[in-house]
């Protein structure tokens, strides 16, 4: 039984993206012609993902709207004959994957937004994906689909992380492991450390934002003690569940862009937008105008 569902946790505030997230949901902010979600979404989607958990809060409701239709601006489309733009609007998700929110009433951190969906995980095995992170992938196979495929090897879960400059260790949960692996590969992990001090962590392979995590889980979030921020954290459990269960680190091929930050933002901005198959070409010759 292959990976179905993904927990997507968007209840945040987005203070990091303040002054446009009080009004906007972070998620909602556009990368070149896009909600920045809908990459998250399609990347799911790509990766065998049949049902889309949002775990979100009363003031997202313009992303619960964004995956529904909208039969006003669909008929009005079809009346001007403005039929590339409805084929876009309609075709935003395949008609096999649904998607269904259910809300975080106070946040309480990573690990209580998981457990928030557990009604709808029931008892499947799932993926997390952060949708700050934006995940841009070389190949047709994403990183996702290599760590579902590699979970239903061995069962064993699977934490996405990627290499960072030892210069910046301090600013990421680090995992601990024995060797590094080659990009698309896992090795088991005997830890992760929370933002380790320059020149003492385990490793420079950083928590990237993707999970593949068992059902079970659950009911280690239910007994999580609140952590760092006195928050439920993610991170905990899973260093509950390395008492009984295989953890691994999976090192991804593809680029992350943590487009919670502004910076990371306009770096996603200026990749998505050379690549995009309308206006690439003419962006590129924008950024070379700039004479930068």
């Amino acid at each position: 039984m292959s990976i179905k569902k993904a927990i997507l946790p968007v209840a945040g505030l987005g203070t990091r993206f303040l002054p446009a997230s009080k009004s906007i949901p972070k998620e909602m902010v556009t990368v070149v012609d896009r909600p920045a979600i809908e990459y998250v979404v399609k990347e799911a989607v790509a990766a065998g993902i049949e049902q889309i958990i949002l775990v979100t809060h009363s003031s997202k409701a313009s992303i619960e709207n964004y995956f529904d239709r909208n039969f006003e601006l669909e008929t009005t489309l079809e009346n001007k004959k403005k039929i590339d733009l409805l084929k876009e609007i309609t075709e935003i998700l395949p008609p096999h994957v649904s998607v269904i929110s259910v809300r975080q009433p106070q946040a309480l951190g990573l690990g209580h937004a998981v457990l928030c969906a557990k009604a709808v995980v029931g008892n499947d095995d799932f993926a997390v994906l952060l949708p700050d992170v934006l995940v841009k992938d070389p190949s047709e196979t994403n990183d996702l689909s290599l760590m579902i495929q590699r979970f239903n090897e061995t069962q064993a879960s699977q934490i996405m992380v990627e290499a960072v400059p030892d210069n910046l260790v301090d600013q990421y949960g680090i995992v601990d492991v024995a060797s590094t692996p080659a990009e698309g590969h896992s090795i088991q992990m005997q830890g992760i450390v929370e933002k380790p001090a320059v020149g003492t962590a385990p490793s420079n392979l950083s928590v990237v934002g993707r999970y593949i995590l068992p059902a079970k889980i659950m009911q280690l979030l239910e007994q999580t003690p609140k952590g760092a921020g006195n928050e439920i954290q993610l991170t905990d459990a899973i260093a509950m569940l390395q008492e009984t269960d295989t953890v691994e680190a999976y090192r991804m091929k593809g680029q992350t862009f943590d487009c919670g930050s502004k910076l990371g933002y306009l770096k996603a901005v200026l990749h998505y937008g050379v690549d995009h198959p309308k206006l690439g070409d003419a962006f590129k010759d924008l950024i070379k105008e700039l004479k930068l």
